[in-house]
């Protein structure tokens, strides 16, 4: 809570009313314009520091008014402007009148107005003179205007466009380098002060603004004063105002207009909106625009007008009369502090409004938006109509203009101490309210001083406000004053008779009355004493070093307790303390500090004065500096829970902090919610949802202190609301300061009076609720109890309360329990309280895995519903929550908590509710929660029985067919028939229709729904009643309807419908099916029917006997088709025995398939010739481990049936039979004689068996393997898998000669020959003789095609060589085995030929003729070639007709012939 101090401004003598009031941006400086009251005009500007002190250089008088005054943004240089057209400046320097030469404007000033950087100046005068001077880095205007233009109508508003990013960098710069320490501050953001407006960082571009007319027109002015006109209203124009970043313009008329207009780089603009905004138009509107996108307006109205222009939302905010505003308070003038985010406003009775903005609410975290985040606060009264308020300066200063006067109201701290049963509020500048505990008395002191401090004890109290100090003490009832004295100090304290103050390097001990008797002497290096503090007999001094030192007052003198303990030794990153206290030994000293930064921090340091080490607890951590416990002792099962009631404290920081005044091991401690970091965000997020009190903005925090525990967190609890401040702590009872306004309780409200309201609030402990008015004794044990209970000492525990005999004590600490979790004890307490019930039902609860719903039972049967429903929410148990929540009557919480976590239990809950509404009386609302219930077909009808009309109502609003149906019954129950039917109809119970058709005697209108409807109970009733008519048709008819075909049946039996009982029978159940067949087999007719019903009825040999018996072959080979391997085996053989005796084979083999008599289905198929199908062949196919036969007779059975699959020629089959048996190679010949080649390839890959690879091999040898290279391949894969090198190289032998005969190509036949030998020398026979034999064979050939090729080769290079080589190998003897003879001959003649040496040629041609004569010479030589050499020689065509008959016949007997005339050539050349 702050008050504001007023000061009167210290006018110099003779100055008129003020007039004008203007704030300089970042100084504390305020200039007031003044004009005369007397009858002698003129007019004055004085310029006041911010407790109203006049500066004597700055008073300026002239015989005319100001009209005009303006601050430089930065610089101490004021600017005003006159009535006669004058500009004088005042500075630190003085006043200077010739800055701009008198004359330059002759008319009234009305617009003075900075740029943003203070380079620029814009003048105006009521003419409409506008000039744009240049101002230097001193705030000197220099030399001539950079521009003039002249209007020819009064200027009224003037705003300058905000700078883009970095135009203020330059004149910035000129500024720090000519020595100015303000902009040298400005490139030092340390030093930059809170409010203050760091410069922008860019280019120097031009400076431009927006100047208004009287007329309403609005003009762009460049820096050179060129004036381009942009826009024109109707109305003059109130306000200009500037949108930075969208590079809006908004103007607002007198009649309250506000447009928005674009405007472009070169000036131009484009309207965008228009609206009318509300309140009365006029001059006297004051519209300020408070921060982006908010504008606020006060058009002397009782209230003040908000608009969001980025939320497109507006609302106005009234004054409260509950707060002390007066009725009908009219609201003159506003101002906003957008760094405090403060709305002031003066209104016409001295009152000062302030709305303070709060984005979060306190309660819950919540965001708050529009008018609710603005919170009034109470009046600041003043005197006479407030004409003008301003805020100002970088320490937020308000200034009001009122009465003739001008205050200057500066926020401070509200001041407050607690001490010995003493405390002392401050409630206004120089008001106390003390409240005195032991004596339940209050009174209200007033000083003549602005109190800054105060210190109170039992006897005395001190004030001081930074320059005097004066101390009261007790008179009787009253207060009367001890003593007042100067002192500077700016703390203060109080023990007995003395008074502890401070100054530079010492501390003074002084009488009440301000006499110095003692000095208490720091060196240089301990620093300037700052903060004192007292409790006990022991003064804690805390020095702008950061030295602490105690001294111990129970003698006459002080004596230092300690030496002088450097925190900056210790604490890192330490700017300066901000609060010391210590405890009532003096052994400990507690800390809080700032960083270098000047932010808290978030630690709070122990000074362990004995042992001269230094801890801390860290509440942005929640972990103490060492492993010492700082958690309650807990079972091992709940070190979890513990945990998270640490994780309250997250991302705090600590900003008051007290020892108890007797006890000193207890300290307490307020803490905040810190602003958030990327870190406390974290923090933040992962205890959001366990740690529902984290959004809480303040919580205080206890602690127990002992050297040999370390530092132990007592308790927790989040801050009031109507509590201001934390005061103290004096067992039983933490103190508090409230707020203003807020209400009271029963014990507070005996303290205060309507004159003098109760300022000061206390809670008691929380292990000491209802024990606050025992004695001393008791307070210690319950404190020692707490104690050892923290640091888990149970045995110590109890023995300090075990005389203890008060029921409340152990209720007290059975609430106790319920915070510490601590069920054993609760037990004890219990038992002690006689608390039967709760013993019970702790007991009870004992079941619950989850400790927390154990404990939260616990505090259901102490009365503690809070905790209740928080440890509930904490382990999730939202089905006992609900319990919770319906038996302590908060029948709405459990809907929402069933609806949103426990759905489970949703209609439970809501027929409870129901049930106690109903109770209620509230018949209405009870009737909706049975809906939502779904019990509202019994409940409704039930509570509504006493009101037929109601209920009538009700069931002809819901529609529901159970309620019809319900409401029928009624209406049958009161004889009232015509109507039951109309209800009976509209539930569509046909039952009830035709029952009560039936009993009114319509049994034809019955009959006409039963048929319509096909209701089976409804057929089922009629049919009833027909046979009790003996209309057996009709019953029978009926009884089918409603499927019951055993009454139906039973009817046909008796009356001898044999027709409709078959078609009965064949629709009922098979029982029925079995008593229709013995009825027909009992009346020896229509056998086949009765074979049929028992078929259908699943009583197959009773069926196949009959069929047997009576020779109905039809129906046995039907009966045989659905027998299956589930039937009796012996009915199985009679019937195949049945089968073959008539022929029937194929059906007898499917059943000694289904019988299991393989072999004999095997037998049969042979013996008749029946094809084995593979639906027939898997039947007899037994699974692999199967029981039923053994593995050995299994195989043989797959290869039987192989066996016969082979035969059958079904060689697929065959295989596949094989393969499982697990034969493969007789699989492998199954299907080798299917000539199924890709299967043969796939099953000899999947075979992997050398037989098996070479038998493949073999076969695919059979191929036409020259044209699929792939078969090729896999013969030769084969045979290499196969081992069977002799093999695959007689393989490429015959590769070789293929490509002899069919390509004459030597060079391929080469190259397989080659791979043949290698083979053949790599293979393995029995017989080596034989191998020795082929490989010489295979020698031979090589080198036989191997000087072939070399002829061929050689004769592209030495023909002649190549012809005599040629001549040779004919000589040779096995030549034709391998290299054919023709080929050779065929060389030499094509040689001879091209050389036209025919003769040599036709020899040759001659000599292969006789070696080769069955063969065709033109096979080998071509045909022209063999022409040609025969014309040479002069020998006659017709020669070689013979050849060309038999080359004929060769074409035409086809491929196959040739290749048999040239294996005939091949053999003849052998022979």
């Amino acid at each position: 809570m702050a008050v504001y101090f007023d000061h009167h401004i210290e006018a110099p003598e003779n100055v008129g009313s003020p007039s004008e009031i203007a704030w300089h941006r970042i100084h504390p400086l305020l200039a007031v314009a003044s004009v005369s009251t007397s009858c002698i005009p003129g007019g004055s500007v004085d310029v006041y520091l911010e407790q109203g002190e006049h500066i004597p250089s700055s008073h300026i008088e002239r015989p005319f008014q100001p009209t005009v005054i303006s601050w430089h943004p930065s610089k101490r240089v004021v600017a005003t402007g006159w009535e006669t057209g004058a500009v004088i400046f005042w500075s630190e320097q003085g006043v200077d009148e010739q800055q701009i030469a008198a004359g330059t404007h002759r008319a009234q000033i009305t617009i003075l107005e900075w740029s943003s950087n203070g380079t620029r100046l814009v003048s105006a005068d009521k003419a409409g003179v506008l000039m744009v001077w240049r101002v230097d880095q001193h705030g000197r205007v220099q030399g001539s205007p950079l521009g003039k233009q002249d209007y020819g109508k009064q200027l009224t508003q003037c705003i300058f466009k905000p700078p883009a990013p970095g135009e203020d960098l330059i004149q910035l710069a000129k500024a720090a380098v000519s020595g100015d320490e303000n902009a040298l501050d400005m490139f030092n953001w340390r030093k930059v002060g809170k409010g203050d407006a760091p410069f922008k960082v860019g280019l120097q571009q031009g400076i431009t603004c927006f100047v208004s007319a009287i007329d309403g027109t609005v003009y762009y002015v460049g820096e050179k004063g060129k004036s381009l006109q942009v826009l024109s209203t109707d109305r003059p124009i109130r306000k200009l105002m500037y949108m930075e970043g969208k590079e809006i313009l908004m103007v607002v008329t007198e009649a309250l207009i506000l447009s928005q207009h674009s405007i472009a780089l070169d000036g131009t603009s484009q309207e965008l909106m228009k609206v009318k905004l509300s309140g009365k138009a006029g001059q006297k509107a004051d519209i300020i625009w408070a921060e982006s996108g908010l504008l606020i307006t006060a058009t002397d109205e009782i209230v003040i007008r908000l608009w969001d222009l980025d939320k497109d939302e507006n609302y106005a905010l009234t004054l409260e009369e509950h707060l002390g505003f007066s009725t009908g308070e009219i609201i003159n003038c506003i101002s906003y502090s957008e760094s405090k985010g403060i709305i002031a406003a003066g209104t016409r009775k001295g009152q000062v409004a302030l709305w303070r903005k709060t984005l979060v609410n306190r309660s819950n975290g919540g965001r708050i938006e529009g008018k609710d985040q603005w919170k009034l606060q109470a009046p600041i009264d003043l005197e006479g109509n407030i004409t003008q308020i301003k805020w100002g300066s970088s320490k937020n200063l308000l200034s009001v203009n009122s009465a003739g006067t001008v205050l200057i109201l500066s926020e401070q701290v509200m001041s407050a101490h607690f001490n010995q049963q003493v405390a002392a509020i401050q409630v206004a500048p120089n008001q106390l309210s003390l409240t005195f505990f032991s004596s339940e008395n209050q009174q209200m002191l007033r000083t003549d001083m602005h109190v800054k401090g105060v210190y109170v004890t039992k006897e005395t109290v001190a004030v001081w406000n930074g320059k005097h100090a004066t101390v009261f003490e007790s008179f009787g009832p009253s207060l009367r004053n001890a003593g007042s004295f100067p002192c500077d100090s700016s703390v203060l304290a109080v023990l007995e008779e003395s008074i502890y103050t401070v100054e530079p390097n010492r501390v003074q001990v002084r009488t009440l009355q301000g006499t110095v008797k003692q000095l208490l002497v720091f060196n240089e290096t301990e620093g300037n004493p700052c903060h004192l503090n007292i409790c006990g007999n022991f003064l804690v001094v805390g020095t702008d070093t950061a030295h602490v030192k105690v001294f111990d007052l129970s003698r006459r003198e002080a004596k230092p307790h300690c030496n002088a303990k450097n925190l900056a030794e210790h604490v890192p990153n330490l700017g300066s303390i901000t609060s010391v206290k210590c405890s009532s030994n003096g052994n400990n000293v507690s800390i809080l500090i700032n960083r270098v930064n000047g932010t808290p921090d978030s630690r709070v340091f122990f000074y362990d004065v004995e042992m001269d080490t230094l801890n801390y607890f860290d509440f942005e951590t929640g972990r103490p500096s060492s492993e010492i416990c700082s958690i309650p002792h807990v079972e091992e099962s709940d070190t979890e829970k513990g945990h998270s009631r640490m994780s309250e404290l997250l991302g705090r920081y600590p900003i008051s902090h007290f020892w108890d005044q007797n006890e000193p091991k207890l300290f307490v401690c307020e803490a905040l919610l810190a602003v958030s970091t990327s870190k406390q965000s974290k923090l933040h997020a992962a205890t959001e949802t366990n740690c529902p009190e984290y959004k809480v903005e303040a919580m205080v925090v206890s602690f127990f202190i002992t050297q040999e525990h370390g530092l132990l967190l007592q308790d927790s609890f989040p801050k009031v609301v109507s509590h201001e401040a934390l005061l103290g702590l004096e067992v039983p009872y933490y103190y508090f300061s409230k707020k203003s306004g807020e209400t009271m309780n029963e014990t507070e409200s005996k303290l205060s009076s309507p004159t003098n309201p109760q300022m000061v609030a206390k809670r008691p402990l929380r292990d000491f609720v209802g024990l606050e008015d025992y004695d001393k004794a008791t307070r210690d044990a319950m404190l020692n109890f707490s104690f050892y209970l923290t640091i888990g000492d149970m045995d110590e525990a109890f023995k300090s309360i075990k005389l203890i005999k008060s029921e409340a004590v152990w209720e007290n600490m059975a609430r106790m329990c319920v915070k510490t979790r601590r069920l054993d004890v609760a037990k004890v307490c219990l038992g002690n309280m006689g608390h039967a019930r709760g013993a019970r039902a702790l007991r009870e609860a004992e079941q619950e895995p989850e400790l927390d719903a154990r404990v939260a039972m616990l505090a259901i049967q102490l009365g503690m519903l809070e905790d209740a429903e928080r440890l509930y929410r904490n382990c999730r148990r939202y089905d006992l929550l609900t319990k919770f929540y319906q038996a302590s009557g908060q029948w709405q919480n459990a809907i929402e908590n069933a609806e949103g976590f426990d759905r489970v239990h949703l209609r439970t809950t809501y027929y409870n509710y129901a049930k106690h509404l109903e109770a209620l009386g509230d018949h209405h609302l009870a009737l909706s929660h049975y809906e939502k219930s779904d019990t509202h077909r019994f409940e409704v009808p039930r509570m509504l029985l006493e009101d037929l009309q109601g209920l009538e109502i009700y069931v002809n609003k819901t529609k529901d067919k159970s309620l019809w149906k319900w409401w029928a019954q009624y209406l049958e129950s009161q004889a009232d028939m015509d109507s039951a039917l109309k209800y009976y109809e509209k539930a569509q119970d046909y039952l009830s229709l035709v029952r009560v058709h039936c009993y009114l005697g319509n049994i034809q209108k019955a009959s006409e729904i039963a048929n319509e409807t096909g209701n089976h109970a409804a057929s089922y009733h009629l049919a009833r009643q027909y046979e009790a008519r003996d209309n057996v048709k009709q019953a029978i008819h009926f009884y089918t309807r409603a499927q019951a075909y055993n009454n139906a049946i039973r009817l046909c039996k008796d009356n001898g419908l044999d027709d409709h009982l078959m078609n009965l029978s064949l629709l009922s159940s098979p029982e029925d099916m079995m008593e229709a067949a013995r009825y027909y087999e009992e009346k020896g007719l229509q056998m086949d029917r009765a074979v049929m019903l028992y078929h259908k009825a699943g009583h197959f040999s009773k069926a196949i006997e009959l069929a047997f018996a009576t020779q109905q072959f039809n129906a046995l080979q039907h009966i045989a088709e659905e027998l299956d391997e589930n039937s009796d085996p012996a009915l199985l053989s009679r019937c195949s025995d049945f089968f073959i005796e008539h022929k029937q084979f194929e059906k007898a083999v499917e059943l000694l398939v289904t019988a299991k008599k393989y072999y004999d289905a095997l037998h049969l198929c042979l013996e008749q010739n029946l094809t084995i199908t593979e639906d027939m062949a898997e039947k007899m196919t037994v699974s692999k481990g199967s029981k039923e036969l053994s593995e050995d007779f299994r195989r043989d059975l797959l290869e039987r049936i192989a066996d016969c699959c082979m035969r059958q020629g079904n060689y697929h089959l065959a295989t596949k039979k094989y393969t499982q048996a697990g034969n493969k190679a007789k699989a492998m010949r199954a299907l080798l004689k299917s000539g199924d080649t890709e299967k043969i390839i796939f099953f000899t890959g999947v075979s992997r068996q050398k037989e098996i690879y070479i038998m493949a091999a073999n076969y695919l040898q059979s191929l036409d393997w020259r044209k699929d290279p792939e078969i090729m391949k896999n013969i030769i894969s084969f045979y290499t898998k196969g081992r069977a090198l002799d093999l695959l190289a007689g393989f490429y032998d015959a590769c070789a000669q293929v490509e002899i005969d069919e390509y004459q190509n030597y060079e391929k036949a080469l190259g397989a020959l080659t791979e043949a030998y290698k083979c053949l020398s790599k293979a393995k026979m029995r017989n080596q003789g034989e191998l020795e034999e082929r490989l010489g064979q295979l020698q031979n050939k090589l080198t036989m095609v191997k000087k072939f090729v070399q002829i061929r080769r050689l004769y592209e290079e030495d023909p002649k060589e190549a012809l005599k080589q040629c001549e040779n190998l004919l000589g040779e003897p096995e030549l034709d085995q391998t290299v054919r003879t023709g080929d050779v001959y065929a060389l030499l003649v094509e040689h001879h030929a091209q050389q036209g040496s025919f003769e040599v040629a036709y020899k040759y041609i001659e000599e292969m003729m006789k070696k080769l004569p069955s063969v065709n010479v033109n096979y080998y030589i071509n045909q022209q070639i063999t022409d040609a050499v025969y014309k040479a020689v002069g020998v006659p065509i017709k020669t070689n007709v013979m050849l060309e008959s038999v080359r004929h016949n060769s074409a035409e007997d086809g491929e196959e012939v040739e290749e048999d005339v040239a294996e005939e050539s091949y053999n003849g050349a052998e022979d």
